[in-house]
C-alpha cells in the first residue's frame, strides 16, 4: 500500500553503484530506511542532492510492517531550501544538528510533536536572512523537551546552580562536576526558555558559545544511551570562531 507523509533525512549510505539507504525521519512512521535506486544515474528521478541531512521531503512509500528496509515511490524537496545549501555557516550548523539528532533520535513509531519541531525550526532556520549563530544552542535546548529530558526552569533566591545530571537548579554544587554556575546557568535557561525568533538578542561571545556547547553536549551525553562523541563539533567551531 502507497502513503503520503513528510520527512527528514537523517542519513545517506551507499548501498551499490547506483543505490542507497536513506534513514529517514517520517512524520507517518518514526525512523525508516529506505532503498532508492538509480541516484547517480542522470536522468534520476530522485538525486543524491535531494538526500542531503536534515534536508526535507514529501515522500510517497511502500510501507510493509516488521520489514528493516522500505521502498520509495516518489520524492521531492518541500520546501526547496533557499540558503542553508550555499551558505558556510549554516550548512556546518545543520550538519552538526543532524549528527546529534541521529544519535538521539530512536523512535520507531510515530512523534508528531517532535517531527513537527524539527520540521518547523529547520524551515526557519533556512528562511531566516539574518545569520543566527545561537540557533543550534537553542535548538538543542528547546529538542530536549521533545526527548524527555526539558531542564528545569524552577528555581528559588538561593539556588545558583544548575545540576545537568539531574536537570534542576541546587543551591550548591553538586559533589560531581556536572554543573553549571550563575552566569552559564542563566544562559542555559534563556536560550531554552526564548523564542527562535529571540535568541540573536542573547548575546555571546565566541568563547563563551563554546562553552555553552560544551555543557549542552555534556547534557545529551548524560540523558542519551550510546550517545557517543559528536564529530563534527571541532569543526563546527572552526567555521564559528
Amino acid at each position: 500500500m502507497l502513503h503520503k507523509t513528510r520527512g527528514i533525512v537523517l542519513k545517506t549510505t551507499l548501498y551499490s553503484e547506483s543505490s542507497v539507504i536513506v534513514q529517514i525521519f517520517t512524520e507517518k512512521f518514526g525512523i525508516q530506511s529506505y532503498i532508492i535506486n538509480g541516484v547517480k544515474k542522470p536522468r534520476a528521478k530522485i538525486r543524491m542532492n535531494m538526500l542531503q541531512p536534515l534536508h526535507l521531503v514529501d515522500m510517497i512509500v511502500y510501507h510493509k510492517t516488521n520489514t528493516n528496509i522500505q521502498r520509495v515511490s516518489e520524492l521531492r524537496p518541500s520546501p526547496v531550501f533557499r540558503s542553508i545549501p550555499y551558505d558556510i555557516i549554516k550548512s556546518t550548523i545543520v550538519l552538526f544538528l543532524n549528527e546529534v539528532l541521529y544519535k538521539s533520535i530512536r523512535q520507531q513509531t510515530t512523534d508528531e510533536h517532535l517531527f513537527d519541531f524539527i520540521f518547523n525550526a529547520v524551515c526557519w532556520f533556512d528562511e531566516t536572512e539574518a545569520l543566527n549563530v545561537n540557533f543550534h544552542l537553542a535548538f538543542l535546548l528547546k529538542l530536549s523537551r521533545f526527548l524527555g529530558f526539558a531542564p528545569s526552569t524552577q528555581t528559588k533566591s538561593d539556588q545558583s546552580y544548575f545540576d545537568l545530571q539531574e536537570g534542576e537548579f541546587r543551591s550548591s554544587p553538586p559533589v560531581h562536576a556536572y554543573f553549571l554556575d550563575k552566569a552559564d546557568a542563566a544562559l542555559f535557561i534563556s536560550l531554552f526558555s526564548s523564542p527562535l525568533e529571540k535568541i540573536n538578542e542573547i548575546n555571546l561571545e565566541n568563547k563563551t558559545r563554546r562553552a555553552i556547547l560544551d555543557k549542552i553536549l555534556v547534557y545529551y551525553t548524560l540523558h542519551t544511551a550510546s550517545f557517543g562523541e559528536i564529530r563534527s563539533h571541532q569543526v563546527l567551531e572552526d567555521v564559528l570562531s
